[in-house]
């Protein structure tokens, strides 16, 4: 893994969507699952603890879901509508006795529209939302279920739940090194019979550093790595080794303070973008990334027709003159490594000096990925000193690509607008998709939303991830899905 540790286990993964891949969803079920099994085409949902779900025709604010049955945690206690209704209280409910606040923060972007969460019977939960949603069923694909039972075998004491969780997930939990390696064996009576694990083992390392990952590939300590350096992938192509790559819904980039700096101003905004030569960009990584002009790459549904901000460093610096700003003065958080942030030193230097040539001076405060996380989420409240951070977001559900980033009611610390950007035009805008359940009528708005957030430059757009993967050549059995999460359970080793 390029984390710099290992995700916590306890329900709510740290380690940004990375924690969500390798712990997250292999310890772990949601009620909709992501669909990794094929590559083709961008992946979509698919029923998982929940067969089905539906919204009340004469009352958009309640959600029936129909509930699997005949699930069992990994320490043999039923799945059941009892457990949906405790995980999302104890993920919301502050006065909850198994409330824990890690987890609250880690998930609260997803969950404060949730008013309550009912059992009907057994097999049946209603979620009633406190405004209409329709795109709703999507935020339940990544909250995940944990065992009401091992918690409270242990007293609800979650450090020591963290030592012996039980999921519902194709992988069961063996054993954990601190900071060094965690250990998961198959779950051969997972529900889904045709997603039980092909191995006998699950190693998870985490390696922040790109050449000690390749190394340790070439070594054969590891048989897959995420994110090889792409100078080093020649190397281990010449070695054998198979790189896979597919396009991804993943956005790299920068959000930005709206408030505290430069950026509150457009036109310092637009001037950054155009200030960009994302060809070089793509040069810098072997051909390893897709130009970023918006948070969707052209290919995806909701690009639209967006304004282009083609490289043009004179434009950049006369509008960065009109606005008076000279020299323009910015401070960027950025990390050492972590979930989807690439190759972030590297890349970095290219942004600032490319900056720097247009007219900004541009300070690079660097920490390691959990820090930089912890800046995002309580965004400029706490670190008004930051006029941007390089967190980079996947973005294969529009909540996570673009409303939590131009939504007032988003604000951090209680959602992940960092910056506190605020439009009455782009609030109206979203409150008319989550109205609107029309699916084709919803997708137009969409992509008018899209359109918007790219002419108002709500981020210094950079890059989009083709996420590259070096696997040993006796590894078989790996798809790579069009999504930021993958399923390892069809891989085998010969």
């Amino acid at each position: 893994m390029t984390a710099g540790d290992i995700p916590i286990t306890i329900g709510m993964p740290d380690q940004g969507f990375e924690g969500y891949r390798f712990v997250g969803y292999n310890l772990y079920d949601t009620l909709i699952l992501w669909d990794l099994s094929q590559g083709e085409t961008e992946a979509d949902v698919k029923p998982g603890l929940a067969t089905e779900w539906s919204v009340d025709p004469e009352n958009h604010n309640v959600w029936t879901y129909k509930l699997r049955e005949g699930v069992k945690f990994h320490d043999g206690c039923d799945f059941n509508a009892d457990n949906v209704v405790w995980n999302y209280n104890r993920y919301m409910d502050e006065k909850h006795p198994n409330f824990n606040p890690q987890q609250f923060g880690a998930i609260r972007t997803r969950t404060t529209n949730i008013a309550s969460v009912d059992k009907v019977d057994d097999y049946t939960v209603t979620f009633t939302t406190k405004e209409p949603d329709s795109l709703f069923p999507l935020q339940t694909s990544f909250i995940f279920l944990i065992s009401q039972c091992a918690l409270e075998a242990v007293g609800g004491d979650y450090g020591a739940y963290a030592m012996a969780p039980s999921g519902t997930g194709p992988y069961k939990f063996d054993k954990l090194t601190p900071r060094e390696r965690l250990e998961l064996v198959p779950n051969t009576d997972y529900w889904d019979e045709t997603r039980i694990p092909k191995h006998d083992r699950l190693v998870l390392l985490p390696m922040p550093e790109a050449t000690t990952r390749a190394a340790a590939l070439m070594s054969g300590q590891v048989d897959f790595v995420e994110a090889p350096s792409p100078d080093t992938i020649p190397m281990l192509e010449g070695s054998g080794m198979q790189i896979v790559t597919a396009p991804y819904p993943h956005n790299w980039g920068y959000q930005l303070n709206f408030v505290d700096g430069p950026f509150k101003d457009k036109a310092v905004r637009q001037a950054a973008n155009y200030a960009i030569n994302r060809e070089e960009m793509v040069a810098m990584l072997n051909g390893y990334a897709i130009e970023g002009y918006g948070v969707y790459p052209p290919t995806a549904k909701y690009y639209g027709n967006p304004f282009r901000y083609e490289y043009d460093p004179e434009k950049a610096k006369a509008m960065l003159a009109e606005a008076g700003c000279e020299p323009c003065e910015i401070t960027l958080a950025i990390s050492t490594s972590g979930s989807g942030q690439m190759q972030p030193l590297p890349m970095n230097e290219l942004v600032k000096s490319q900056l720097e040539a247009a007219g900004f001076t541009v300070t690079l405060d660097v920490m390691d990925w959990n820090k930089l996380i912890d800046v995002a989420l309580k965004g400029r409240p706490t670190y008004p000193e930051y006029d941007g951070i390089n967190v980079s977001r996947a973005v294969q559900d529009p909540f996570s690509g673009m409303f939590r980033f131009m939504m007032s009611s988003q604000f951090a610390p209680n959602g992940s607008n960092f910056g506190h950007y605020k439009n009455d035009e782009s609030d109206a805008l979203v409150k008319a998709i989550y109205e609107e359940f029309d699916p084709v009528k919803r997708d137009e708005l969409l992509v008018k939303a899209h359109e918007m957030f790219v002419e108002e430059a709500l981020m210094l757009f950079i890059t989009h991830d083709v996420n590259p993967r070096a696997i040993a050549p006796n590894v078989k059995g790996f798809v790579q899905a069009q999504s930021w999460f993958q399923d390892l359970t069809p891989v085998s080793v010969e």
